[in-house]
């Protein structure tokens, strides 16, 4: 069993070096994991998704050289296997939101089989004897809608299993849920155990509503959260005074997002904070949040989040955000000055 709480507050999300949007040469995503190292990060999450493969095999060949003893805390994801695409595909333009070189492309699939075989072949693509958690990428009615139910049955009639006899076996040290939403979080803690849930976006700066059911049902049964996703797609890292896009949920933001994040981020600007500091820090004051991992693309998007997530935030700035509606009253916030 992995002790999820030496994860660390800040992790590394590779769906980046994955070549996510757009195509990353292999000495960039080398220096930009290597740049994570050195500033101290020791929790690296991955998926076969990511590149098809790319994200693994790059993080495989830079620990390969960094982390010989394999110290490092390696997450991959199961549920989306991939599969070879068919002969003639262009490879040069982007697929499900990846460039890459890679002869794949990811099909959903839960059952028994397919959650062993996509185990053991990102073991190879990472170069580890043992992989220390292993999420389901992208279960629920999000990412499946009217066919979330079959899908839900696939993977507790068969993933589900793969994953206990996995974790039973010491394969791998913990099991989860790697989503974009809570629902689906408490039907499978309905009706079996997890220890760690990736929850991308649901519980940010802008959003708090995991404090009504999930996040108490998860104290009470000790299940641990790694916060992906903590800018919201984009917004809260760029904000939304300087101009340009702005993207919520992986689309463009609608009014009402802008306006709310407008006004979160005027109070931060009043108390001299930057947006993205406070988006990164708010959501490890939850108890159960034991590390947040934004996505970094390169060394100094890396330097840059190592040095938001040590600023000093007053309580001033939590107490006016809070005392304008704009976060939850009953959101924990950092201890600061």
């Amino acid at each position: 069993m992995v002790d999820l709480a030496t994860l660390g507050r800040l992790g590394f999300g590779a769906a980046s070096i994955g070549n996510i949007y757009r195509s990353m040469p292999d000495t960039d995503a080398a220096a930009t994991l290597r740049a994570a190292w050195d500033a101290g990060i020791r929790y690296i999450d991955t998926a076969p998704h990511y590149g098809f493969g790319l994200s693994e095999k790059r993080v495989g060949a830079a620990l390969a050289e960094l982390d010989p003893g394999e110290t490092a805390i390696i997450s991959t994801k199961v549920g989306r296997l991939l599969t070879p695409v068919p002969p003639g595909t262009d490879l040069g333009v982007m697929r499900q939101a990846f460039v890459t070189p890679e002869p794949f492309e990811s099909v959903f699939d839960y059952s028994y089989d397919a959650v062993m075989r996509s185990y053991e072949a990102s073991r190879v693509r990472l170069r580890r004897d043992r992989i220390d958690i292993l999420y389901v990428h992208d279960i629920g009615a999000m990412a499946h809608g009217d066919d979330h139910p079959r899908r839900f049955a696939e993977f507790m009639d068969g993933g589900y299993r793969a994953l206990r006899e996995l974790r039973d076996s010491g394969a791998v040290g913990a099991i989860g849920l790697g989503v974009n939403e809570t629902r689906v979080c408490e039907e499978v803690l309905a009706v079996g155990a997890i220890d760690v849930v990736l929850l991308a976006g649901r519980y940010t700066l802008l959003e708090q509503d995991a404090l009504e059911t999930f996040l108490p049902l998860c104290e009470a049964r000790d299940v641990k959260i790694v916060l992906g996703g903590p800018y919201n797609s984009g917004i809260l890292a760029k904000g939304v005074r300087h101009g340009g896009d702005v993207h919520y949920d992986y689309q463009p933001a609608p009014p009402a997002i802008v306006e709310r994040v407008g006004a979160i981020e005027d109070v931060c600007i009043a108390h001299g904070v930057p947006l993205a500091a406070a988006a990164l820090q708010l959501p490890l004051a939850h108890p159960q949040v034991v590390s947040v991992i934004p996505g970094m693309g390169s060394p100094a998007q890396v330097a840059q989040a190592v040095t938001l997530m040590d600023l000093a935030i007053p309580s001033a700035m939590w107490r006016d955000l809070k005392d304008r509606g704009l976060i939850r009253a009953d959101t924990p916030v950092p201890v600061s000055p």
